[in-house]
C-alpha cells in the first residue's frame, strides 16, 4: 500500500473513531498517535496524517455545510460515520490540499478507494457522487488562478518582441 494512501487510511480511521466516540477534542491526539503507531509504523511522513486530520477538524463546519448542500437528501447525521469522514477527508484535500501534490481528481479517487475499503457496498458510489457533484460545481480549484502554459509563453514572447522593438527604435 502506497505511503500516502496508508496515511489517508489512518487519518480516516482516526476521524471515524473520534466522530463515533462523540467528537471529544481532548481524545483526538491520543487516537491519532495510537493509530499511527499501530497502523502506520512504516509511513515515511506521519506529519501528513496529522496535517490531514488537523485540516479536517479546522474546517469541519465548512466541510459539513458543503456536504449537506451537495447531498440534501442525506442529512449529515444520517450518513454512515465512515462515509461522512471519508467525505470530509476527500473534500478537505479537494478544497484545501496542495493541488500540485494531490490534483483534485486524485483526491476524489483516493476518497472513493477509502469508501470502498472501509464503507458499505454502495459507499464508493455515494462518495463518488457527492464529491463529483462538488467538483463539477466549483470546477478545479486554483486552475483559473494561473494562465495555461501556452498563453503564458505567448505573452512572454510578445513582451520580449515589444522590448526588442523598443530597443531598436531607441537605437535609430
Amino acid at each position: 500500500m502506497a505511503s500516502r494512501h496508508l496515511s489517508r487510511s489512518v487519518a480516516m480511521q482516526s476521524l471515524y473513531e473520534w466522530d463515533f466516540r462523540g467528537r471529544k477534542e481532548e481524545m483526538l491526539s491520543e487516537v491519532v498517535e495510537r493509530n499511527i503507531k499501530e497502523f502506520a509504523a512504516g509511513v515515511e511522513d506521519p506529519s501528513f496524517i496529522r496535517n490531514l486530520i488537523n485540516g479536517v477538524i479546522e474546517h469541519i463546519k465548512e466541510l459539513d455545510k458543503i456536504i449537506e448542500k451537495a447531498a440534501p437528501q442525506w442529512p449529515l447525521e444520517q450518513i454512515a460515520v465512515i462515509d461522512r469522514n471519508v467525505l470530509r477527508l476527500g473534500l478537505y484535500e479537494l478544497l484545501f490540499g496542495n493541488r500540485e501534490e494531490v490534483p483534485p481528481k486524485v483526491a476524489i479517487n483516493e476518497a472513493i478507494e477509502l469508501a470502498k475499503s472501509f464503507g458499505g457496498e454502495s459507499s464508493g458510489k455515494f462518495v463518488n457522487g457527492v464529491l463529483g457533484t462538488i467538483y463539477r460545481e466549483i470546477g478545479e480549484p486554483g486552475k483559473d488562478d494561473a494562465p495555461p502554459a501556452k498563453e503564458k509563453k505567448d505573452r512572454e514572447q510578445e513582451t520580449n518582441e515589444q522590448e526588442e522593438k523598443q530597443l531598436e527604435d531607441n537605437q535609430l
